[in-house]
């Protein structure tokens, strides 16, 4: 925990147009080569990236009605406050790695108002570096923290920026650690091509 907060403290040091700057073939070939090991596939339609998107906006989102409501899920503090959680909605947006669906938190007063996916916001773009990165571990806390505040803009404070990374990190860490199938089907194929000329023999 003091090494996520110290990350963040330093995250208006940081250059946010500069923290994707390291991303580069080695992340993603990191990531591929991750896939193919759990028999999976990269892209498309419940493709590891989709998977990671919909982890990294539902954990940010998480992260912005905990710091709305000023309590974690399931927290005690949050008993007779006024305000609650109230279950989720589903909403698709189209990202840059295709439609993802996630869960969007309430609240029973209404009072909460999204940031990264803003009501009846239907394309969401600038996450697919992120993921990548996230995924092959590739970003500090503090970088993340940097990026998320590019993302949502000057008019989120640092506190909520710090909210939100502790969510994401711990989102993205939780689906690193996931248990996976003790199984996965896998398919070889190999080829042989060879030059010929029709109409000539060759010994």
């Amino acid at each position: 925990m003091t090494e996520m907060m110290s990350g963040v403290e330093h995250a208006e040091d940081a250059k946010p147009e500069t923290v994707l700057d390291g991303l580069g073939e080695q992340l993603v070939d990191q990531l591929v080569s991750r896939a193919r090991a759990g028999g999976l596939k990269l892209t498309g339609e419940g493709g590891v990236l989709q998977q990671l998107t919909k982890r990294l906006l539902e954990s940010a989102l998480e992260g912005e009605i905990t710091d709305h409501l000023g309590y974690d899920k399931y927290d005690p503090a949050g008993r007779g406050t006024g305000n609650s959680r109230n279950g989720t909605r589903s909403n698709t947006v189209l990202t840059d790695v295709g439609p993802v669906e996630i869960d969007v938190p309430r609240d029973r007063d209404s009072s909460f108002e999204l940031r990264i996916v803003a009501k009846r916001q239907k394309r969401l773009t600038g996450v697919d570096e992120m993921v990548i990165s996230l995924s092959a571990k590739g970003l500090t806390t503090g970088e993340i923290s940097a990026h998320l505040a590019e993302v949502y803009g000057a008019e989120v404070s640092r506190q909520t920026i710090s909210t939100i990374t502790g969510k994401v990190v711990e989102g993205m860490v939780e689906w690193q650690n996931r248990r996976l199938d003790p199984v996965y089907p896998v398919i070889f194929i190999d080829a042989v091509h060879v030059k010929i000329r029709d109409g000539q023999v060759a010994n």
